[in-house]
């Protein structure tokens, strides 16, 4: 079982920042691809960005002058770097993860890949 874990959010005022983390549990081998969306009130998930195993990053364009991706390969972990924060922002942010390898028991060199992994989300409350 691998799940991923998001924390960071909140209330925050207009042009404030915060930064998002989010963390992984399980036998973790690698990971492909780690990354955030987030979802709007009324609207459809969207991208927020990606980073991959290489570390090259993908933003949403409207975003990547205020928002920052970044991770920690050793530890498993992404964060996300939100600057100058708009109420437009306000979301709820969701970790994603693509390829998850692991091992299947602690001791056991058997692996299993999970693919389109999703955390359960962290609200971010832009106020005017």
């Amino acid at each position: 079982q691998v799940r991923l874990l998001e924390s960071g959010g909140g209330l925050v005022q207009d042009g404030a920042s915060l930064r998002l983390t989010c963390a992984t549990s399980g036998l973790i081998v690698s990971i492909s691809v780690m990354g955030w969306y987030r979802q709007i009130p009324g609207k459809e998930r969207e991208l927020v960005a990606t980073i991959d195993r290489a570390g090259t990053t993908k933003y949403s364009e409207s975003l990547e002058d205020r928002f920052t991706i970044s991770r920690d390969y050793a530890e498993n972990m992404v964060s996300l770097q939100m600057n100058r924060l708009k109420p437009e922002d306000t979301a709820v942010y969701y970790c994603y993860a693509d390829e998850i390898t692991t091992y299947t028991a602690p001791g056991n060199w058997a692996r299993r890949k999970y693919i389109d992994v999703w955390g359960q989300g962290t609200l971010v409350n832009v106020s005017a």
